[in-house]
């Protein structure tokens, strides 16, 4: 059989064509491959209204060239082509999303209530030895980060609360500055933020590990709810530790704020002292405190959910670690707008 290019080159060459036939009395045996020639050459007419004929080919070629054309030509999106899903398809498909991750939120908080209340009624069932391990890794083994961002916030906020004070000769307010803010935000929002990309992401991860293991089946298997196992330590461990490391964020950025004030502005270090004494409230502490055990429960909460329901693959363990640490930051930022909104309302 000649080439399908040589084919196509006579074709077009050739003068106008109107009709083309076949003529297959001299043909001894054909086989797949003539078949295939043909339809392609049909296909090149059909490009060109050229009519083709076939009653000169055998009957079952004749036969096999109709099933063939009778179901159109699958085509492969190429490089440069690209398919655009329909506005309503998108749509649709990211409602389904969010509904479905809805409710399987809501699902985990209701199975997490439980294993609470089994707490509560002495019924829960998790090795001590593993909370005490949480507690160390999410407090102690904490203490350096948090300790390091606090300074640092502190001095961020002492020197941008200086460039205006200072215009008014008001620099003992930096101890002000500093101290309600530490108290009453910054401190558990910026420990919450490290907790967060910390411990949150640590919660995902090895339960997720797990999950693709298998391990948390062979719990289930062995007659031990992984949310009394597994998850319920890691809430109660966080939520104890989130208020006493912001405690100690607090201190640190009051610390902070006290190094400019003291070395960059010639405050002396008891006048700020006391300043700070005078501004602290214990309602602003109180603040700061009952919003870091509302984080604490969110990021051990957005860790242990995402891990929960990781997938089976290494890569779902990765991609469930990142939205572990994106929801509780979320969540922090969602909490304290409402928690700020709420103090508003109640005057504090």
């Amino acid at each position: 059989m000649p080439g399908i290019h040589e084919v196509q080159g006579e074709i077009e060459r050739g003068p106008s064509l109107r009709k083309l036939g076949f003529d297959s009395k001299n043909l001894d045996f054909w086989d797949s491959g003539f078949v295939s020639f043909l339809i392609r050459v049909i296909r090149i007419c059909g490009e060109r209204d050229i009519e083709v004929t076939g009653e000169g080919l055998p009957e079952g070629a004749q036969r096999l060239i109709g099933l063939a054309l009778a179901v159109p030509e699958r085509r492969e999106p190429g490089k440069d082509e690209k398919i655009t899903p329909s506005l309503v398809l998108v749509t649709g498909g990211r409602v389904m999303k969010i509904w479905a991750s809805l409710m399987e939120t809501l699902t985990f908080v209701g199975e997490t209530a439980t294993a609470f209340l089994r707490l509560f009624g002495g019924k829960a069932r998790f090795k001590g030895s593993d909370f005490l391990l949480v507690v160390q890794e999410s407090g102690a083994g904490a203490l350096p980060i948090v300790s390091l961002i606090s300074l640092l916030v502190g001095l961020i906020l002492a020197f941008v609360g200086s460039i205006q004070l200072r215009m008014f000769g008001a620099q003992i307010y930096i101890a002000d500055l500093v101290a309600i803010a530490m108290a009453r935000a910054m401190g558990a929002i910026m420990t919450g933020i490290i907790m967060a990309g910390r411990t949150g992401a640590a919660f995902a991860a090895r339960i997720g590990t797990m999950q693709v293991n298998e391990e948390i089946d062979a719990l289930k298997t062995a007659g031990i709810p992984p949310m009394e196992f597994l998850v319920l330590p890691r809430i109660l461990a966080l939520a104890l530790m989130m208020p006493l490391l912001t405690l100690y964020a607090d201190l640190m950025g009051i610390l902070g704020g006290m190094i400019v004030g003291v070395g960059g502005f010639g405050i002396g270090l008891v006048e700020y002292f006391n300043e700070t004494r005078k501004a602290l409230t214990l309602a602003n502490i109180w603040i700061g405190l009952f919003s870091s055990l509302i984080f604490g429960v969110l990021i051990a909460v957005a860790g242990c959910l995402r891990g929960m329901r990781c997938g089976r693959s290494a890569s779902a363990v990765g991609d469930t670690t990142t939205s572990a640490v994106v929801t509780s930051i979320v969540s922090i930022i969602i909490a304290t707008a409402l928690i700020t909104i709420g103090c508003d309302v109640l005057g504090i």
